[in-house]
């Protein structure tokens, strides 16, 4: 099974009125040192705040009618997608999750009319309980990634960023389970093959990258991140995600949590923005001179993929502030915007 860009139009189409089109944004600063135009593709400013709505818009109006209702694992966004998206369709929804999710994220869930379950400490862990309630309750699960119908509303970031773009020389995606970076690359490669998908993640827990390197799926251990949302596995019995990130990404790259750090200030300094760790990590990568060491010098425009708002404010605002940041059994040591 593929991901092909019918798939994407279809999904498109099926998703209008709850997901929308965002808007694709220079920053001058960013330009300056990448030394071409470095774009920002504002998913922030989705009705949930995250590109996660796409994916579970176009999977849940694609259920055929009498459903019972929806569940699914998530870090957090996935699950708000789903949310909303199963309130529009006025179905129940359980989004299952594990203890390491912020607050935050459990509060957003839970206001867009869904019950949260907590299920363990890790993402298999909530999955295993995700699965257990379609078994028990009839209930559909939408996967965070590896779903067709997810995958392909992903997929629609690629397709408007050809659009908007189509001078695209490198597009930077956050890479986590690979429903996002496997479908915006199937629409990018379906449209110009010549232009680059990287996928980006933090180095603790990068069970994608990982999972590329070692030619199948493997499992990681799940820490602790200021990129939370891109935590837990891809699973052993993937069945798409991983063949579309092994096949069609150019190269996968890893960002250290200080290095996310300076990418979180340089957005809200420079560009005014709020964004997850999760959404800073393309912006990290440049930031700290491992795009240009792994691509050499950029040949055209570059477009990072800002994935989400959704952050704990009052880490955000430590990080802003450049104070020390406390991630499980890690200390990310402050810094001012600059230094």
């Amino acid at each position: 099974m593929s991901i092909t860009l019918a798939d994407i139009f279809r999904a498109r189409q099926t998703m209008a009125g709850v997901a929308t089109r965002t808007p694709l944004v220079p920053s001058p600063f960013l330009s300056k040192l990448a030394g071409h135009d470095f774009l920002l593709k504002l998913e922030i400013t989705q009705p949930i705040g995250a590109f996660k709505l796409r994916g579970a818009a176009n999977a849940v109006f694609s259920l055929p009618e009498g459903t019972r209702g929806v569940t699914c694992c998530s870090t957090g966004n996935h699950g708000r997608g789903v949310a909303y998206a199963a309130r529009a369709r006025g179905i129940p929804a359980i989004i299952c999750m594990s203890s390491l999710v912020p607050q935050v994220k459990i509060d957003g869930i839970k206001a867009l009319g869904a019950e949260v379950r907590i299920a363990g400490a890790s993402q298999d862990d909530a999955l295993a309980e995700s699965q257990r309630l379609c078994q028990t309750e009839g209930l559909t699960e939408i996967s965070p990634f590896d779903d067709p119908f997810v995958i392909a509303g992903q997929g629609t970031i690629g397709l408007e960023l050809m659009e908007d773009r189509p001078d695209l020389d490198t597009v930077l995606v956050p890479l986590s389970g690979g429903g996002l970076a496997g479908g915006i690359a199937a629409a990018v490669k379906a449209i110009n093959l010549k232009t680059k998908v990287i996928g980006i993640t933090m180095d603790r827990g990068a069970a994608m990258h990982q999972s590329i390197a070692a030619g199948h799926p493997v499992e990681v251990e799940e820490v602790a991140s200021l990129a939370d949302s891109l935590g837990g596995g891809i699973g052993l019995d993937n069945r798409l995600s991983f063949a579309l990130c092994s096949d069609l990404l150019d190269d996968t790259l890893l960002v250290t949590e200080e290095e996310i750090y300076r990418a979180m200030q340089t957005l809200y300094y420079e560009d005014r923005i709020i964004a997850e760790g999760a959404s800073a990590v393309g912006v990290a990568a440049l930031l700290s001179g491992k795009l240009a060491g792994k691509l050499g010098e950029l040949q055209g425009p570059v477009a990072a993929v800002v994935t989400g708002r959704n952050v704990d404010m009052v880490v955000f605002t430590r990080i802003v502030n450049g104070m020390d940041v406390a991630l499980g059994d890690l200390k990310v040591r402050g810094q001012s915007h600059g230094a």
